[in-house]
């Protein structure tokens, strides 16, 4: 990750981090957030401040040994990478302020598919998982609905969830939530695009599944926003759980549409399919709007393919899951969801150079 170098940035403490999510039932953060802690001490201390590691509130009882089981939607791809870093920073964090050594040490096992859409194996991993007997389980759903008899087990066996990225329709099985605000995502892309168009066109938008509540939540924000422009037509909406063959699906649109003006999408893996596509198609003239300021993505901005993309703190994300999986460890198993939202940012070219946006640009 690269090290912000604004002092004017505003940025939340690992300390804080820790607290919020016992002190608020939703806590919105709209500054990036920077929770590198060994970024942070490097640079705290050639100041002659103290490491935010001594900040860390060991007051807490954890239980020395802590196993935390991460099962994610998918371990490919720059955003997952991106979590995963940030949770065994976090592990490593917590480990060191606590001071737990060789067998004490707070442990994470982190499991995905290859592929976000294969819910099926994200179900049966968490049967293996749950089976295993975690102190914590930490998952991002593919489907919303699919796992109900997995958290279940999970209570029944005394065992929290903390929902990340993602969340599951029974909020009253999961302890705690940290992800992106995808209402405000979705919002953005729709400010953005209504700009771009000068409030007139048509308009596509390509999801990967619908039963995914992130992406849902998006597209269902772009549309509503959207509509405040009246000019603006939203002539498709397609997710990939609605077609046999997303590629084919948005290759028949763009046949479909020759004088199509906008696109929106609303993860970095249909992002840049996407944009390969309409790349291919030889129909720059669209004003592309992608989610995830993938590699592809931010070469696409610099060549003015692509207008911009709004995009996620996956690390941060994967850091706070942890810190409020191993809280959760502590109160047990609770029915009130505690949720830390965490906000998108837009990113052009401007954006690109700016270290502001840093820990938004995926490396």
């Amino acid at each position: 990750m690269k090290k912000m170098a604004s002092a004017s940035i505003a940025i939340l403490s690992v300390s804080a981090l820790f607290l919020a999510l016992g002190n608020h039932s939703v806590q919105s953060i709209t500054d990036p957030v920077k929770v590198n802690a060994q970024d942070e001490a490097s640079e705290q201390d050639s100041e002659g401040q103290d490491s935010p590691l001594s900040q860390i509130d060991t007051s807490m009882d954890l239980k020395p040994g802590t196993k935390i089981a991460v099962v994610s939607k998918s371990k490919k791809g720059q955003f997952w990478d991106l979590v995963q870093k940030g949770m065994e920073q976090a592990v490593s964090d917590v480990n060191d302020a606590y001071n737990f050594e060789k067998d004490d040490k707070i442990t994470m096992t982190f499991e995905g598919s290859s592929d976000e859409t294969d819910v099926e194996s994200q179900v049966n991993t968490l049967d293996a998982v749950i089976a295993e007997n975690p102190d914590v389980v930490c998952v991002s759903a593919g489907d919303s609905e699919s796992c109900q008899a997995q958290l279940e087990s999970a209570r029944e066996n005394g065992i929290p969830v903390v929902t990340f990225d993602s969340d599951v329709s029974s909020e009253d099985l999961v302890a705690a939530y940290c992800g992106t605000d995808n209402q405000k995502l979705g919002d953005i892309a729709a400010k953005r695009m209504a700009h771009y168009l000068k409030n007139h066109g048509t308009v596509a938008v390509f999801s990967p599944q619908e039963k995914t509540l992130s992406c849902k939540a998006r597209v269902e924000a772009f549309q509503e926003s959207i509509a405040d422009y009246p000019g603006i037509e939203v002539v498709q909406v397609i997710y990939s759980d609605q077609v046999d063959d997303m590629e084919a699906a948005i290759r028949g649109v763009l046949e479909i549409y020759p004088k199509l003006d906008g696109i929106f999408c609303t993860n970095g893996d249909i992002s840049d399919l996407c944009l390969s596509l309409v790349q291919d198609a030889g129909r720059d003239s669209i004003t592309f709007i992608g989610t995830d300021a993938t590699s592809a993505q931010q070469d696409a901005i610099r060549n003015v393919t692509e207008v911009g993309t709004i995009s996620q703190q996956p690390y941060a994300i994967g850091y706070q899951t942890i810190l409020a999986a191993l809280q959760a460890t502590t109160e047990g198993i609770t029915s009130s969801e505690k949720t830390t939202l965490l906000d998108p940012a837009w990113i052009d070219a401007d954006a690109l150079e700016d270290s502001y946006y840093a820990d938004y640009i995926y490396e």
